[in-house]
Formats: structure tokens, sequence, C-alpha cells
């Protein structure tokens, strides 16, 4: 595969986090709006994107919450837009489709395989909590099925497949590889694929560059030159993973959805300040990173004008 520039992607609140954790997190329609807008500014050419209950915060896949954030997004940038499929954990997956079945963005995320999803040690580090869905929420999560059937990836893939989206296929573990490449044989998807190796979410794989070798390893043997593939390293893995894959020659993603730190121990003041450090990093390193139109290119996406927001 040729090197090419490189796609930042910006993850902007996500699911995991919740309003506690961190001041700064993008909870409101209005906030996840100008964060991922200033996202984009600072470099980010590929915008993931989750909302929030605006009467409590906690994770939503309403399509009426993401409505006002998708419209300030198109009007204000020319970043390609990536909705969620995943949601949380807690959602099936006829739910968490619908917002990406109205709106019919450039690309989606989807899950490549069901996995123990877990995120109940953060409970641990807070006395107190703003809303009092939080604590349930995150402890709960220890007996958490993150489901993704092969069944589910099918209706997924069937579903969309009319509004011709690319899919960001995570993968959490090396035998996701293996499922998108049994995906691919039954004709749910076509080349390029685009992977986003993801290291450091408790179920999954950890954040060791080893694993990032291997993973890209067995990536090349499965796919071959179809596919394209970029970096998510969970909390404080996040931009050392980041800067390695870039020059590994993949891509990158940051943002608050994977990451609520600019560094150890401090808590980023926004999105836009982790896509800035990554974009710094990468281009001292002697990068270049790709717009939204290169990143379209790259990732051959149907374009702006065909969504439906």
């Amino acid at each position: 595969m040729a090197k090419s520039k490189t796609i930042i992607t910006c993850a902007v609140t996500g699911s995991i986090h919740t309003p506690t954790m961190s001041d700064t997190l993008p909870l409101t329609q209005n906030e996840i709006a100008e964060q991922a807008i200033a996202a984009a500014e600072a470099g980010a050419s590929i915008l993931h994107l989750h909302t929030r209950d605006p009467q409590d915060y906690r994770p939503s896949v309403n399509p009426d919450h993401y409505a006002p954030i998708l419209s300030r997004v198109k009007q204000s940038t020319n970043a390609v837009v990536n909705i969620t499929t995943g949601g949380a954990p807690t959602m099936l997956i006829k739910e968490r489709i619908e917002a990406a079945t109205k709106f019919s963005p450039e690309m989606c995320s989807l899950n490549m395989g069901s996995m123990n999803f877990a995120f109940h040690p953060l409970a641990g580090r807070y006395d107190t909590w703003k809303y009092d869905w939080e604590k349930d929420y995150v402890e709960g999560s220890e007996a958490n099925i993150f489901r993704n059937t092969f069944a589910d990836i099918r209706e997924a893939a069937e579903t969309l497949a009319p509004h011709d989206i690319k899919f960001e296929h995570e993968c959490y573990d090396v035998g996701h590889l293996y499922n998108l490449k049994f995906c691919m044989a039954q004709g749910l998807f076509k080349a390029p694929v685009f992977i986003q190796f993801i290291f450091g979410i408790l179920g999954g794989i950890g954040p060791e560059v080893d694993n990032l070798i291997f993973m890209k390893r067995t990536a090349d043997r499965l796919f071959g030159d179809d596919y394209r593939w970029s970096v998510l390293g969970a909390g404080g893995a996040q931009m050392g993973l980041a800067t390695t894959a870039s020059q590994m020659g993949g891509n990158v993603r940051v943002g608050m959805e994977d990451s609520l730190f600019i560094k150890r121990g401090e808590l980023a003041e926004s999105n836009a300040q982790q896509v800035a450090k990554i974009r710094r990093i990468v281009e001292d390193l002697g990068n270049k990173v790709a717009t939204p139109d290169e990143a379209r290119e790259i990732l051959a996406l149907k374009g702006g004008d065909r969504v439906g927001f």
C-alpha cells in the first residue's frame, strides 16, 4: 500500500465517559457541535459522533438528539461525519442504526463482534456523582456483553447498504479481523474496507506496540491491499499508539470518547486540544495531515453532497 497522508479522526463524546469524569466533556448538543467544529478546524478530517440525552446527558441514539449537531457541523465544516452504530453497550442493534438510517452519513462505526466491554474500574475513582444514573451505569459495565453477533452485523450492513455508507470496522481483538474477512466473503462489505484497530479497552486486546504490529500483520495477510487502517488507543495509550501508527503508515483517532486526558494526570481542555497535539506530532515527524476531501479520496467515500442532513 502506497504511503498516503495521515487521516485524523476525532471521537467527540462517546458513551463511556460520564459528566462527573470531566467538566470539559461535551454533553449538550451545542457543546458537542462546538467541539466537533473546533476539532475539524484543528485538523480532524473525520468527526466520529455520538449524542446525549439533553435531560441528564446519558448516552442516546435518538435521531432527534443528533439533528441539531449534524446541521451545525454540516454548515460549519467540510469534515466527514461518522455516526456511531455502537451507541452504548446497553442498546440493541435496531436502536443503534436508526440515526444512520435516517441521516445517511458518509461513514458509520461498526463493531466486528460481541465482547465483554467493561469500564467498571472507573467507578472507584469517584465518591460523588453529578447525576444519579452514572454510578450504576459505570459499575454495571462489569456485567456487559456488548452484542454484535453475525446477525447484528448483517442487519447493519444490509439496512445501510442502500445509503452507500463506508464503515469504520472497529476491531477490538484479532478475532474481529477474521470476522470481517468472513463478512466480506459473504458479500456484506466491499473493498477497500477501513479498519480501526482498538487497543486498551477492558475486554479487548491490550495497548502494547507488539499487539499493534500483530494486528497489522494479520490484516495484511487477510486483506492485502484491500484495506486502510487507523489506530485508537484508549486512555493513556492514546497519543503513544497514535504516534506509532502514523509512522507505520496508518491513520489515527483521538478525542474525548477515547481519553479524557491531554497528558498523564492532566484533563484535556477540549477535543481540539487533542487533535492539535497529534497533528503537531505527526507533522513534526514528517507526515502530512489529510484534508477532508483527501480523506474522502483515500477511503473511497460517497461525498458530503450525498448525506441526508
